[in-house]
């Protein structure tokens, strides 16, 4: 199978070092030269963490690479069977790469969108074939974690449905279709957990913590879901979280005030080294 990849950041490097592993061509579309080096070097780095957890031989990786292209041209999808956006979490900036991808793939390809909670029919709307597009929700990081939702749009062909499924089953994953519902089934659970946590150290009810061991020890949880908000960054946590509130309207997304309050101070999480914890 030949795949694009189209976003060279966290996300869209490691679906493309799953896909290669997985033995497909996979062309990363990067949106400049420079981050097309940028992009190399991250798959490169993540195979190398691969052989050190004797998940892969030196010879794989090599093996790997060569069914890896970097480019930053669109021109560059027109022979792919899948096509996978993996684009910042904008509705808008995602929409406009979907409508551009669009007149460039074969009638063939299945388009995908890695959104982790916009609705994929709100993004079908720019699409002549909205037949072949769904969603293909991984996660970060992709080579490491098993699990990707399958979301269908209301015009998603079962064809598409299966190529995608066949798709994310090749590279190891377990995949669970779902409904087109904002958050999916993931997130809609996950950031309710992480805000309501975040609402409980507001309130004082426990420290950061005491509510991350209780998470740990009373339901066995591998990390707590303030140290998990610092790991998957907290920007991202608050753009899902308003994406889901601005869907919904439902209280219980609308961001936390402290929050808001750490990603207006740039305190991120692990990624700036500074977030409820210090890194």
């Amino acid at each position: 199978m030949k795949v694009i990849v189209l976003g060279s950041g966290t996300m869209g490097c490691g679906i493309a070092q799953s896909s290669i592993v997985a033995g497909h061509e996979t062309t990363v579309i990067a949106h400049s030269e420079k981050s097309m080096g940028n992009a190399s070097e991250a798959i490169a780095n993540g195979l190398d963490r691969s052989i050190k957890a004797g998940k892969l031989t030196a010879e794989g990786k090599s093996e790997c690479l060569k069914l890896l292209k970097v480019s930053f041209r669109l021109q560059d999808c027109d022979d792919a069977d899948m096509v996978i956006e993996a684009v910042p979490e904008d509705v808008d900036l995602k929409r406009e790469v979907l409508a551009a991808i669009e007149a460039y793939v074969s009638q063939h390809a299945v388009i995908a969108t890695n959104t982790s909670s916009i609705r994929i029919d709100s993004m079908a709307s720019v699409l002549k074939d909205k037949g072949r597009f769904l969603g293909l929700h991984f996660f970060n990081p992709v080579p490491v974690m098993k699990l990707v939702e399958l979301v269908s749009g209301m015009d998603t062909s079962q064809e598409a449905l299966d190529i995608a499924k066949g798709f994310a089953s090749s590279m190891g994953k377990t995949v669970v279709q779902v409904k087109d519902s904002p958050g999916f089934v993931s997130n809609r659970i996950l950031m309710a957990f992480i805000n309501e946590s975040l609402h409980a150290l507001e309130e004082g009810v426990a420290t950061k913590e005491g509510i991350d061991t209780v998470a740990r020890l009373g339901f066995n949880h591998p990390m707590g879901p303030i140290e998990l908000a610092d790991f998957i960054g907290l920007d991202v946590c608050r753009d899902i979280m308003k994406q889901i509130y601005d869907q919904t309207h439902d209280e219980k997304f609308r961001p936390a005030g402290i929050l808001e309050s750490m990603v207006g101070k740039g305190m991120l999480g692990r990624k700036t080294k500074k977030g409820f914890y210090d890194y």
